[in-house]
C-alpha cells in the first residue's frame, strides 16, 4: 500500500520516499503527495528528485492494478518520455524527494471545490464529471433548463461567503442510512477500511450547511479561496443530461 498523504494534508507539495519497484506501469514510491486519477479529477504531475540533484519528470500519476485490472492499493508515478537514462539509474530502495506541481494541483483543487458548490445550487444526482486544471465539467441527471448567469452568480455569492471545507468521515453504517449523501451515480465510495472520507462545506459555528458528500479529491480550505469562477457553458447532452461547464473567471 502507498501512503496517500495528500488525503492528509493537500497543501503538502513534497515529500521524502522510498522507491518500492520500477514496472511498466511506473514508479511506485511507499508514500506519496501525488494525487492518481480518479474520482473525475486528474492525477497530478511534478518530479522526483534524485539524491544527485537530478529530476525524472512524472507526466501523470495512476492507481496501480493487477493483471486482472484490480486496484492493488499502490500509486504509479508515470514518467514523461525520453528519461531512460535517469530511469535507468534508479533501483528499488532509493530514496527521492517527490514534488508536485503545485499551480496546476491547485488550479484543480480550486475547480474541484467549485462543483461541491455546484452540487449545493443544482441539487440533482451526477451521472459524470472531469476536474482540470482548466475546467470542470458535471452531468446532472435532469431535464430542467438551467440558467448560466444564474448559477454563476450563485457560486460569486459562496465563494464571497468563505465558507470553510472540512474533511470528516463516516462510518459505512451511517452512509447506508444516509444514501443521499452520495451525489454521483457513477462512481460509489470506496469501502473496505469501515471508513468513509468526506468533504463538508459550512455547518459550523452558525453557517449553514452548503454541501457534505463523501469525496476523494484535493480541496481548498475556505471557498473564498476559490476565487472567480464562471459557468462557460450549458449543454444539454441528451434528453435527461445537462451537462455545466466551470472555468476561471480571471
Amino acid at each position: 500500500m502507498t501512503e496517500e498523504l495528500f488525503r492528509k494534508d493537500a497543501r503538502l507539495a513534497m515529500c521524502s520516499a522510498q522507491v518500492v519497484a520500477i514496472t511498466p506501469q511506473g514508479i511506485t514510491l511507499d508514500r506519496t503527495v501525488f494525487y492518481p486519477l480518479g474520482g473525475g479529477q486528474a492525477g497530478d504531475s511534478g518530479g522526483l528528485l534524485l539524491e544527485d540533484g537530478s529530476e525524472i519528470a512524472i507526466a501523470d500519476t495512476r492507481k496501480e492494478k493487477d493483471d486482472a485490472g484490480t486496484p492493488t492499493g499502490r500509486i504509479v508515478h508515470i514518467a514523461a518520455p525520453g528519461q531512460d537514462v535517469l530511469l535507468a539509474r534508479l533501483q528499488a530502495g532509493d530514496v527521492v524527494a517527490a514534488r508536485i506541481d503545485w499551480e496546476r494541483r491547485h488550479r484543480m483543487m480550486r475547480l474541484h471545490s467549485a462543483t461541491h458548490l455546484l452540487c449545493h445550487l443544482v441539487p440533482q444526482l451526477v451521472n459524470g464529471c472531469s476536474i482540470t486544471p482548466d475546467y470542470a465539467r458535471m452531468d446532472f441527471a435532469m431535464t430542467a433548463p438551467l440558467d448560466k448567469d444564474a448559477l454563476t452568480q450563485g457560486l460569486a455569492a459562496l465563494v464571497a461567503a468563505a465558507l470553510p471545507f472540512a474533511v470528516e468521515s463516516i462510518s459505512d453504517e451511517d452512509l447506508d442510512a444516509n444514501p443521499q449523501l452520495v451525489k454521483s451515480m457513477s462512481v460509489q465510495p470506496p469501502r473496505g477500511t469501515g471508513r468513509i472520507r468526506t468533504i463538508r462545506i459550512g455547518g459550523v459555528e452558525g453557517a449553514a450547511l452548503i454541501d457534505l458528500q463523501p469525496c476523494g479529491g484535493t480541496h481548498v480550505a475556505n471557498t473564498a479561496e476559490i476565487g472567480a469562477i464562471t459557468v462557460t457553458r450549458i449543454e444539454k447532452k441528451s434528453a435527461t443530461t445537462r451537462r455545466v461547464v466551470l472555468g476561471f473567471a480571471e
